[in-house]
């Protein structure tokens, strides 16, 4: 069993529910790559410095097992996909990533769904905006900037892959 798990996706491709599930299935803590960044607090979120980000991130990466999850790409990030023992790349379709996105925002709006930011039409359009990124960029440099772990990568495309994966793994 897998005890070290690293996510990543672009926005709406479902990593934060993953790693919540897999949390809960595995019991092993789950984190969001934006929390290490951003100190979260009722005031305001106030920005980690690089030395405080890199060292909680560390802290995470030591502990026995965890599940980290995000779009994160740059080089503060690189010891966690070198730490994980499988690399999950959540490569949805972009068109059902911008309806999760709709319907995410909606739900915030609303307040049926918890957010760690205020739900407005600006950050909507950063959305719209990081997930046409990922498509067009992100992926690629991904591949190309961690080529290296691409032994420890599974591309799961849909919530079947996903199942079939870890049902596989278990046995």
């Amino acid at each position: 069993m897998n005890k070290k798990i690293h996510i990543i996706g672009s926005v709406g491709s479902g990593k934060t529910t993953l790693a919540k599930e897999l949390s809960s299935m595995l019991a092993i803590p789950h984190y969001e790559l934006d929390n290490v960044v951003w100190l979260r607090d009722k005031t305001g979120d106030k920005k980690r410095t690089e030395e405080e980000r890199d060292s909680y991130l560390e802290s995470i990466i030591q502990s026995e097992s965890w599940i980290m999850e995000g779009v994160h790409l740059e080089e503060w990030v690189s010891n966690c996909f070198h730490g994980a023992e499988v690399i999950i790349f959540l490569d949805t379709n972009y068109s059902i990533r911008t309806y999760r996105i709709i319907k995410r925002f909606l739900k915030q709006k609303f307040r049926l769904e918890r957010s760690n930011y205020k739900p407005t039409l600006k950050i909507l359009y950063k959305m719209f905006k990081w997930n046409r990124y990922f498509e067009q960029v992100g992926k690629d440099k991904f591949f190309n900037t961690y080529a290296i772990h691409k032994n420890k990568v599974a591309v799961m495309k849909d919530r079947r892959s996903i199942e079939k994966y870890f049902n596989l793994r278990a046995q």
